[in-house]
């Protein structure tokens, strides 16, 4: 995957991902329009396909609802990079779809840099800055999970 880094900071919750007024709509798509609306009202527009979500710490806390990593594969972004995940995010993302991968590095990481990641290893090259980091790679069934597009698409794999 290689894509372009937009970075956020510490405590990123569900609501900067998506805010609650849009939790009347369900799909991807609709929810996309929306994503970071309130923190980057920039983000939604000039998002691009396989760009890359970079952030500090507790990515993904507050309420727990799946509409965030519903809104974030709306946006089409490859991953979300982070030192930490809230754990029930972490599980609703991979549930939905979603790639994650814990980094303890995202400090070097600027916006705007070009990342090529493997989720298999769990390395990020910074092409931009000619770096490398190591996340924590996804094990191989929860990367079958985030490749088949998420739980329910696996499980309707897994019985076909």
């Amino acid at each position: 995957m290689k894509g372009k880094a937009w970075k956020f900071g510490d405590d990123v919750d569900t609501d900067a991902v998506i805010p609650g007024r849009y939790l009347v709509m369900n799909t991807p798509e609709e929810l996309a329009v929306h994503a970071f609306e309130g923190v980057r009202p920039d983000f939604a527009k000039n998002v691009h396909e396989n760009d890359v979500i970079v952030s500090g710490n507790n990515f993904g806390c507050g309420s727990s609802r799946e509409h965030a990593p519903i809104a974030l594969k709306g946006t089409k972004v490859s991953c979300v990079i982070a030192k930490s995940f809230a754990r029930i995010f972490f599980r609703n993302a991979i549930n939905i779809g979603v790639a994650l991968l814990e980094c303890p590095d995202t400090d070097r990481i600027d916006e705007g840099d070009e990342l090529d990641i493997d989720l298999a290893s769990g390395v990020i090259k910074n092409l931009t800055k000619n770096e490398q980091y190591q996340a924590t790679p996804l094990p191989d069934f929860v990367r079958e999970i985030v490749d088949a597009g998420g739980l329910i698409e696996y499980t309707r794999k897994l019985i076909a």
